[in-house]
């Protein structure tokens, strides 16, 4: 038996997905800006994706940028804000625990002389949202906060980024990774004081290669790559047609958001209930983490042992996020958790395919481990 329980890695595609994705090479297969028939044919299929992600966001479809995934939708968003803004103040607030998508080009826009603001977070990986209040002020040019943790699945109050930009004065833009978020919860970014916000397929059950990012409309970025007329010139190049018509096709397939959060909690409660029976464990996400991500520590045994073992058996699990490759957690970090729950760490994180049984095989697999480990020392 196998159970894949690293989700928020890369989730394996869906049929749908699959189907679209074979339709886009081998009968859709034009360049999209080409003005012949199979050009047309492609571009088509390109607005027809467009659109299905415009309605999943609850957005216009000229609001739809495509990319490579979260990373380019994170990196285009922050820079192109920055840059974009930078006459009128110089003042970016970010948190501690962001994906290094977005810590990354915040450290070089802070290089480059922004002055910026990484908002704590407590044991329970929130921002305090007096913090944010107070540390926004006519300056502030750009907020980016994740909107579900990547790690611990935590939920940030994203909303109140726009409404401590508008008490303190500030003309800033709101920039929101939703990517972890994306098919977990319902995601509309007006609602939500947003202007920038981004997603990706491959966190969807669509194929690695596109993601979005949402620009609302009379919002200005600066574009860091230049070249032809493609995606508002945003981001311009020749459009992977095929990958984007996986993710819309993915994005089309997703469950009802509440069907499919019955079923993640369902599978969380009984793991968390299980596992908390064990000796030596402690659960490290919060309790309004999103069902899908549960951040455990074995303690006494190292994530990598750990992983290795549980690997051997045919479950697979990760210590953190996957861009890290292996290093010690920055979000547990910043949780303050003391050294053995960080090196112990283990981050579950299911999809609406999971089974009750691969559950079942994750805690059978623990407990071993942990059997073993003791005849060991």
């Amino acid at each position: 038996m196998e159970a894949y329980l690293d989700n928020s890695a890369t989730t394996p595609l869906c049929k749908e997905a699959v189907e679209k994705v074979n339709y886009a090479l081998t009968s859709c297969w034009g360049n999209p800006s080409s003005l012949h028939a199979n050009g047309i044919a492609s571009s088509e299929l390109l607005e027809e994706s467009r659109g299905i992600i415009a309605r999943k966001l609850s957005c216009e479809s000229d609001e739809i940028i495509f990319t490579s995934g979260g990373t380019e939708s994170n990196n285009i968003a922050i820079l192109g804000a920055a840059n974009a803004l930078k006459r009128r103040g110089s003042r970016i607030i970010t948190t501690s625990i962001e994906h290094s998508s977005v810590e990354e080009p915040v450290k070089y826009l802070e290089g480059q002389g922004f002055d910026v603001i990484r908002l704590r977070v407590g044991e329970n990986g929130l921002i305090d949202e007096r913090q944010l209040y107070a540390a926004t002020n006519p300056s502030v040019v750009l907020i980016s906060i994740m909107y579900v943790n990547n790690e611990i699945g935590s939920v940030q109050p994203v909303e109140f980024a726009k409404r401590a930009a508008v008490h303190a004065g500030a003309n800033a833009l709101i920039h929101c990774d939703a990517v972890q978020a994306f098919g977990k919860m319902q995601l509309k970014p007006y609602n939500m004081g947003v202007d920038l916000m981004s997603i990706s397929s491959h966190k969807i059950h669509g194929p690695k290669g596109a993601g979005a990012l949402f620009v609302k409309k009379g919002t200005r970025l600066a574009p860091h790559v230049l070249g032809g007329l493609q995606e508002n010139k945003i981001r311009p190049g020749t459009e992977p047609l095929p990958a984007i018509a996986g993710f819309a096709a993915a994005a089309q397939a997703m469950p009802d958001y509440s069907k499919g959060l019955d079923h993640a909690v369902q599978l969380r409660d009984y793991f968390v209930k299980n596992v908390s029976a064990m000796e030596n464990i402690k659960i490290n996400s919060p309790e309004n983490a999103v069902p899908y991500i549960t951040n455990i520590s074995v303690l006494g045994i190292p994530s990598e042992v750990m992983l290795n073992y549980l690997s051997n058996m045919g479950i697979y699990v990760s210590s953190g996020s996957a861009c890290a490759k292996g290093n010690k957690s920055r979000v547990l970090r910043n949780m303050n958790l003391p050294d053995d729950r960080i090196n112990s760490a283990l981050r579950v994180s299911i999809s609406r395919f999971t089974t009750k049984e691969e559950i079942d095989y994750l805690l059978y697999g623990i407990a071993n481990a942990q059997k073993t480990m003791r005849r060991m020392k």
